[in-house]
């Protein structure tokens, strides 16, 4: 295929399951994808390896990681490790929750997307099957892209702004029976929010949990790789 004649699109990657089938999906409804992770002091490495690993076996035309350091101001389990990892489920938006994460990273991946010029972003969250993060909601999005669309250059000279979130309204069963019949290997993500530096998932996150609950209800087989050393719910 000549990717030069197709249209462009950066897509949000962070090594985990949806991202993973959002790339796939983009890449179907024929996008030429670029992939952008971020290095913002969350627990573990490893899934911006699995980012980089994924982008390059599903053929990204190029991947980049951008350096953030969220601990600076913390907030977050994902960012501060004197706040636990909850392994049992919690009322309310829970402590995983990072201050304002997709809206940082949109506004980067936005910009990239004008320095390509692509008028499209993909990301891969979801209201359904979610944690409750507010930026994961459909008016969120709604919100961030009639924004985008009056911030950018792109979008002033007659070239809007697309964001699509092809996983919104999909359970976390959809979303792994859709990825299955697009071709991705699930074993090589790591969703987990505390996998170690092997990429093995803690079995016990809400991350875990949902993940798990996917698969059995999917009716598919579970290809995550758990830490041997931590019981798995």
């Amino acid at each position: 295929m000549n990717t030069t004649t197709l249209k462009k699109a950066v897509v949000l990657v962070s090594g985990g399951l949806d991202s993973a089938t959002a790339l796939a999906m983009a890449q179907e409804a024929g996008y030429a994808c670029y992939t952008l992770a971020f290095d913002y002091g969350q627990r573990h490495r490893s899934e911006l390896l699995a980012g980089q690993q994924l982008s390059a076996s599903m053929n990204a035309i190029e991947h980049k990681v951008v350096h953030l350091d969220l601990n600076l101001i913390g907030g977050s389990a994902l960012t501060d490790n004197s706040i636990a990892v909850p392994e049992h489920e919690t009322e309310g938006i829970p402590v995983t929750y990072v201050p304002a994460r997709n809206t940082i990273f949109l506004s980067i991946a936005l910009g990239w997307a004008e320095v390509l010029g692509a008028r499209d972003l993909f990301i891969g969250v979801n209201a359904v099957d979610y944690s409750g993060y507010p930026d994961c909601r459909p008016e969120y999005i709604a919100a961030y892209e009639k924004m985008a669309n009056l911030a950018t250059r792109a979008a002033v000279e007659g070239h809007p702004i697309h964001i699509h979130t092809p996983l919104l309204s999909m359970s976390k069963a959809e979303i792994i029976k859709r990825g299955i019949q697009l071709g991705i290997d699930y074993s090589l993500t790591v969703s987990c929010y505390q996998a170690n530096e092997q990429g093995e998932a803690c079995g016990k996150c809400d991350s875990c949990r949902l993940r798990k609950q996917g698969f059995r209800e999917a009716g598919i087989e579970d290809v995550t790789r758990y830490n041997p050393e931590q019981p798995v719910f």
